[in-house]
């Protein structure tokens, strides 16, 4: 527990200054951490079978360009460049040919790593995009993960009594699920509220962010289903006391996905 809370707080340390500054910094970190998840999907993958070295240099460029495409606009649009989307397809689904060995990689291994390139870059490619939008977004959108996640937890652990996804993490209850979704719900919508705008309609940014709070924990089941998949409890030791970065990101990862799709409502 002390491992935990201790790194807890030296990412606390290290992540609060960066949302604040925004800009580049902000930028170039969450790079970092999409090419670290990447890693860990790659890692999680190789359980199973090795990837090729050039395959895997070219997919951590490839999610870092699309991470920082476009990382100084305001804009949340991503403007999709073909010749990227080309690149991407050539770099990977050409090698097969060359390889010409199906145990060392096959079109299975090319449409994991295209989908891997995406899924990643895009996603955290959204986070710099929301921070440079507004900061107070961003915020909130971290507000709903770090407080649905903890009382989750807490309800789970003190009262919890009714598996929710038993096969994909035993640990998760209804009652987690419950707990963490209002609480999730009322401190995040009273942020937006007072902070950010009080003429709102509250039906309307208490359904968006209980909305968002149940999408943030369906994220973490998915990646979750994923280390069941491939028999791991964590996707790294990266973060000692909480696993790897998708670990902890699992759940602001798809709340940002839902985001540019509820903002309009709010």
């Amino acid at each position: 527990m002390k491992k935990r809370i201790l790194s807890a707080i030296i990412m606390l340390v290290i992540f609060i200054p960066l949302i604040i500054i925004g800009n580049s910094p902000y930028a170039v970190f969450i790079a970092l951490l999409a090419m670290l998840g990447l890693y860990e999907l790659i890692k999680i993958r190789e359980s199973k079978k090795q990837f090729p070295f050039l395959i895997k240099v070219i997919a951590y460029l490839l999610t870092a360009f699309f991470c920082l495409s476009n990382y100084q606009s305001n804009v949340l649009t991503y403007t999709v460049d073909y010749r990227v989307m080309a690149f991407l397809i050539f770099a990977f689904l050409l090698p097969m040919i060359f390889i010409d060995d199906n145990r060392r990689y096959n079109l299975n291994d090319a449409l994991f790593i295209i989908g891997s390139c995406l899924f990643i870059g895009l996603s955290f490619n959204l986070l710099i995009l929301i921070r440079n939008y507004s900061l107070s977004y961003t915020i909130y959108l971290f507000l709903i993960t770090t407080i649905t996640d903890t009382f989750a937890f807490l309800f789970g652990k003190y009262i919890g009594k009714r598996p929710l996804a038993e096969k994909i993490s035993p640990k998760k209850t209804v009652e987690g699920l419950i707990g963490g979704t209002i609480m999730g719900t009322f401190v995040a919508s009273i942020f937006y509220i007072t902070v950010m705008n009080n003429n709102i309609s509250y039906f309307n940014i208490i359904g968006v962010t209980a909305l968002l709070s149940l999408i943030g924990q369906l994220g973490d089941l998915v990646f979750s289903f994923i280390k069941r998949y491939y028999d791991k409890k964590d996707f790294s030791n990266l973060i000692p006391g909480h696993g790897g970065i998708l670990d902890r990101m699992d759940s602001i990862i798809f709340v940002v996905l839902a985001f540019v799709l509820t903002m309009i409502m709010i």
